[in-house]
């Protein structure tokens, strides 16, 4: 499976602001968006203005940066968002919170995206008592996410157990915290979806 490996804190100081790629260490003085303002590598002499291509671009870049998705995969969900009947940006954002990496991120049963990433992918989520292990596999409405039972023998979720809600449910979730349990109530709206995306520019960029 590809993915990105280099630095994450790179790509929050190129976009210019937090994408909380790293969990609570974005919350903490150590952030390296507090730390250092400017973007990675040599800075010219006089900065140039952005074109609206490259606006649109950073705002595409963002976006898979923010949900960790590769160009190809993120070129096939606005393909497949595209060829919906309704908003093409609101069907894409939803394409993208419907991954089950970022439910369960969004469940609380991992500090980041990329962590709950690595969990699904070693199986220790389940999906309706089946046990999925692809970040990508779309939920739908009523789908049960949990914890696999053995899994709760580790350090980790009883990490991740005893310090429930870290973060804000959204609505189209709840979560059960006795039993570690989310269940999918309703697609997501986009006043629910917090990641600050621009979604008309990324239409914008496709659709020149």
């Amino acid at each position: 499976m590809a993915r990105y490996t280099d630095a994450v804190c790179r790509l929050c100081r190129r976009a210019g602001v937090k994408l909380f790629l790293k969990g609570e260490r974005c919350f903490t003085p150590k952030c390296a968006v507090e730390k250092r303002k400017k973007p990675p590598g040599s800075q010219p002499m006089r900065r140039r203005r952005i074109s609206d291509w490259g606006t649109q671009l950073r705002e595409k870049q963002k976006a898979r940066q923010i949900y960790g998705v590769l160009e190809k995969q993120f070129r096939i969900y606005f393909g497949e968002a595209q060829r919906r009947p309704g908003m093409t940006g609101l069907h894409l954002l939803q394409f993208l919170e419907e991954r089950l990496d970022n439910v369960a991120f969004r469940l609380n049963f991992a500090d980041s995206r990329s962590q709950a990433r690595q969990l699904v992918s070693h199986g220790h989520i389940m999906v309706n008592d089946r046990k999925v292990d692809i970040p990508s596999y779309r939920v739908k409405v009523d789908d049960v996410v949990v914890w696999k039972e053995s899994s709760k023998e580790t350090v980790l979720f009883a990490q991740m157990a005893g310090d429930i809600p870290r973060r804000p449910l959204p609505n189209w979730l709840s979560l059960d915290t006795e039993k570690m349990a989310g269940r999918v109530i309703a697609l997501p709206e986009p006043s629910e979806i917090d990641t600050g995306i621009d979604v008309r520019l990324v239409v914008e960029h496709y659709s020149r």
